[in-house]
């Protein structure tokens, strides 16, 4: 019943434990098939990361992107099978990565062998940009194959990145960009000393909570057609000795903006170091931005994958930039034309990650399809 190419391909990926930034073997396993194809492949290992660009054929190139690399599987007793040992249940395959993304992954390859295989003389070029190290640092991973792509002036008309976009059914939502994302150090300093004496002490903690909800009460941007409004979140703060008796003279918080293309990172600098010296904060930044918003420019390549999972699935997707980054913030410099369709997200991360074995299959006829529809 489940015996079939893409699922084949994707248990064998996953029975595979490569915690990001390791891949331990998954990338030979796609290269081997591609090479088979006639695929001239380009391994680009940096650091611990392994990476690869792949291509066959010339002119027009429709790209497909992966990740090898998954997240940690966590506390392995939690799951109710060993996390990369895959498993089959009621229809659904379970293992580390299945969705996020060694199953997209398996599915790319095999639209690949079957469109090459009755279509040998296709016209324009399939390539594969493949990394192990999206779900870490990403310093090592895409941007260094697209850091390649640059000096050997390579350019991607259109590439299809199989991060899992799908919310509630295969295809009903498909990512045409990403918000940009900036993280903030931020180290606020007052005057350490006992807490029996405040008047001889700077509380920090105190001094600085006028200043950060001004910083979360304001509204950063409104938004466009494209892009949600800004967003600013905490997500640590610390301070203190472990004392109950010392009031404390340091304090680090670490921020992050999600923002689209209706604000600049110098606005949201330049206000927050506004609100800095307004509430009379003494402090020092570090600004660390992971990647700036983007969004496809091709009328052609959203016609495309509407018409692809109209026809495979019978939905109308829905497009959009909601969510995290990806590494399409990477791609974006030699590919303007990109968009994000993948399997369910429900289950990414998580204890049991899974995903239906039919979406699977279905996965890969609609990255058939892209292709037949692009490379004709």
């Amino acid at each position: 019943m489940y015996c079939c190419p893409v699922l084949n391909l994707a248990k064998q990926l996953i029975s595979i434990p490569s915690v990001s930034p390791l891949d331990l073997g998954c990338q030979n396993i796609i290269a081997s098939r591609l090479s088979k194809m006639g695929f001239n492949i380009s391994f680009l290992k940096h650091q611990k990361t392994n990476n690869f660009w792949a291509y066959k054929g010339h002119g027009i190139t429709l790209s497909f992107a992966g990740h090898t690399d998954v997240v940690s599987s966590g506390n392995n007793k939690l799951w109710n099978s060993c996390p990369f040992i895959p498993v089959i249940k009621n229809g659904y395959l379970f293992g580390r990565g299945v969705s996020d993304m060694k199953g997209a992954i398996a599915a790319m390859i095999i639209a690949a062998e079957r469109f090459i295989t009755y279509r040998p003389n296709y016209s324009g070029r399939l390539s594969f940009l493949i990394t192990s190290d999206e779900e870490s640092h990403a310093q090592d991973g895409t941007i260094r194959i697209i850091e390649y792509l640059k000096i050997i002036c390579e350019r991607i008309n259109f590439c299809i990145i199989g991060e899992p976009t799908s919310d509630k059914v295969l295809g009903d939502v498909v990512k045409i960009g990403r918000r940009g994302s900036l993280n903030v150090d931020l180290f606020v300093y007052g005057l350490q000393g006992h807490v029996a004496y405040p008047q001889l002490t700077g509380n920090v903690i105190h001094n600085v909570l006028p200043f950060l909800n001004a910083l979360i009460a304001y509204k950063w941007s409104q938004g466009n057609k494209n892009f949600l409004p800004t967003t600013i979140q905490i997500s640590n703060i610390h301070s203190g000795l472990g004392n109950d008796n010392v009031i404390p003279g340091e304090l680090y918080i670490c921020l992050n903006f999600r923002f689209g293309t209706d604000i600049s990172v110098q606005d949201i600098q330049n206000k927050m170091i506004s609100l800095l010296s307004k509430y009379r904060i003494k402090y020092t930044l570090k600004w660390r931005l992971s990647g700036h918003p983007f969004l496809t420019h091709s009328k052609h390549l959203v016609h495309v994958v509407h018409q692809t999972i109209r026809d495979i699935n019978h939905i109308n997707p829905m497009f959009s930039t909601s969510g995290g980054t990806s590494d399409g913030r990477f791609i974006k410099d030699v590919s303007e034309d990109l968009i994000e369709l993948g399997l369910l997200n429900n289950t990414i991360h998580a204890i049991n990650e899974c995903t239906k074995v039919y979406d699977l299959q279905l996965l890969s006829l609609m990255y058939e399809d892209i292709m037949k529809k692009i490379l004709f």
